[in-house]
Order: C-alpha cells, then structure tokens, then sequence
C-alpha cells in the first residue's frame, strides 16, 4: 500500500504520524511511504532519517495526498488538508468527531473511510489515546502550575507548599490516563489532591498514591465544596467516541477564587466543564470569572519529540494491520471506524 505522512498544520503542532524507525518497518514489510518534506522536523527527525528507511519525500501536501491511499496524521484534517482528502482514502488520526459535527458532515460528504485513534479499542483499552492521554495529564499540572505564578496572573501559589507555607490543592475529575497521571505528578509534587471517580477500583488506585490523595465519589455536595476550594481544576472526564459529560458547572467555577487555574484535557470530546472553550497554543488561555481556563486541544503537541515517539510505537501494529489489507476483520481497528462510504459507522455518533 502507498502510506502517506503529511506535515500538520494545526498551530503549533509539532508532533509527526510516525517517526523513521516505523517507517523503516513498513517498507520492509513492501510498502511504499512518503513523507511531506520536513514533517517530522519539529519532532527532531530532519527528512535525512526518513530516506535512509527508505522513504520517498514529497515536496508538497497536494502530491502526498495524491500519492498517499492510506493516509496516517495526527490530529484531525482542517482547512486546505480537507480539499485533498478523496473517497479512496483511508484516514487513520486523531479526529473527536463528537465534538467536531461540521468535520463529521465534510467527511461524510468525501466519502472516505476514517478511522479514529481514540476509537480503536482493545480488551476494554484505548491503546492510541492512551499514551497521549499520559502527556496531556502530566501536562495539566505542569501548565497549570506556571500558570498560578503571579507574573501569568495567578494566586502566587507554590502548589506544593514550604515548611512554614500552605500547600496548594488540586481537583481532578476523572481517573483515567490522563486525570491518573495529573493526580501522580500532582501528588508527587506534595499537593494536596482530590480525584473524583465513580469507579471504586479507579479510587483505590488514586488513594494509594500518597496520604495527600483523598479519592472521593462525585456526590454533588462534595463536588461543590472541593472544586470552590481548589487552585487548580483539571477536567479528564472520557466516554470513548462521545461527548464528554459536564461535570462541572459555570456556577462552580464562578466559585473558585480569583487567580484560579481550569485544565480541561477533555476539551477534544467537548471538554467536561461548562466554561471550557478551545483553545491553541498560539492564544492558549481566557479568563472566566477571574478563573485562568487552558483548554488547548492540542496539548501533547508541546512536547513533540516525546509525543510522537510514544504515539508511533503504539501506532505501527495497527498501521501495519490497515496496510496489509483484511483489516476490517479485526475487532480493535473495526470498533475505530467512525466513517465509511458516506454512512457514520460508530454508535457514539449516530
């Protein structure tokens, strides 16, 4: 099959579909790749390593569309990328089409085939959101972190406190990849830190990071009283392939102190607080209520190096799958189909 990797022209998106060492693996399995030049820059690997696996580097995204029949990005197409796009396509990306009802009709009207990294799933497991679901949550309490320094118009708060200082206080909902490893870092940080889940399991795990956790479930009351105490909220809230639930309300951030900070990382399927909107890393914050909000629907596309490495290990077993034909038999990549010859295909869209 003819595999093409075009460069993303999200903002600030430096992330690339698969790095060399994969590419390598699918040409020795008989496939052609081509590479849009210098897609894989921004993540560290200049088109020199690509053609040394044995890949083809187009000068431009019109021949790689052209060339390309599997077509295999990050984040979902946008803009001039929709324009290449053509019925024989086959599409394997990011896409959050609960969220995105415009992009979902346009694919529909190409008549393509998608198939949707955070819908494929296997033994109950996202295996490709995963790893990016891992950044987005550590980069919650990074970003939110610096965001409560008082130059970026936060409280002033060292979130882990000091001998003689208050610590700071997190409250992630959700405790899943991504609000599990913000309640990590967070915990490790010496914060103190609440995790809401309805899973008792998803709770011990939470409570047995550290005698700073409290693992609590989201009656509302309790929901009410932590998130009007909290420096800083995350939202990691998912229902594969829906819209996520709000589980925060504008009333509770309106609750939250002045210098506050909101993350929401469910902000691809919609975001979980009422309050959230999208954002880019070129214009990454707003203020709500005198509330800090980072909702950049991007988030792991900060730390591209690290991003792509962990999402192309996890991408070239299915990529290889989808190149070899017969695909459509396997239950993992035939749950991630979210598009096909014009129809929807996932439940969660229909």
């Amino acid at each position: 099959m003819k595999i093409g990797i075009p460069r993303e022209i999200k903002p600030l998106e430096g992330r690339v579909g698969l790095v060399p060492d994969a590419c390598g693996e699918l040409v020795r399995a008989g496939h052609q790749v081509f590479l849009e030049r210098g897609a894989g820059e921004a993540s560290g690997y200049p088109d020199t390593l690509y053609t040394e696996q044995g890949v083809t580097i187009l000068l431009d995204a019109d021949t790689l569309y052209g060339e390309g029949e599997l077509i295999v990005k990050v984040k979902e197409p946008v803009g001039p990328e929709l324009n290449r796009l053509r019925s024989h396509h086959l599409l394997f990306s990011f896409l959050h089409l609960a969220a995105e009802q415009a992009l979902l009709e346009r694919l529909l009207e190409i008549g393509l085939t998608a198939v949707a990294f955070e819908t494929v799933e296997e033994h109950g497991t996202l295996p490709l959101l995963a790893p990016m679901s891992d950044i987005a949550g550590r980069l919650s309490i990074q970003v939110g972190t610096h965001l409560l320094h008082r130059p970026q118009g936060g409280k002033g708060l060292m979130l882990g406190g000091l001998p003689a200082a208050d610590r700071g206080k997190i409250v992630i909902f959700g405790a899943g990849n991504a609000g599990g490893n913000a309640a990590r870092l967070a915990a490790a940080g010496g914060s103190w830190v609440t995790v809401f889940d309805k899973k008792p399991e998803k709770l011990q795990q939470m409570r047995s990071l550290g005698n700073n956790v409290t693992a609590l479930y989201p009656y509302a009351e309790q929901v009410d009283q932590e998130v009007c105490q909290a420096d800083l909220l995350v939202g990691a809230v998912l229902l594969p392939g829906a819209r996520a639930p709000r589980v925060v309300s504008e009333a509770q951030v309106a609750s939250m102190a002045a210098g506050s900070v909101v993350a929401d990382i469910a902000v691809d399927q919609g975001g979980c607080i009422e309050t959230t909107r999208p954002t880019t890393y070129e214009d990454p914050t707003y203020q709500v209520h005198g509330v800090t909000h980072f909702c950049v629907t991007n988030m792991p596309g900060a730390v591209p190096r690290t991003a792509s490495q962990a999402l192309s290990a996890s991408l070239i077993p299915y990529v290889l799958k989808l190149a070899g034909g017969g695909w459509q038999d396997d239950p993992a990549l035939k749950r991630g189909i979210n598009v096909e010859g014009g129809e929807t295909v996932h439940p969660a869209l229909k």
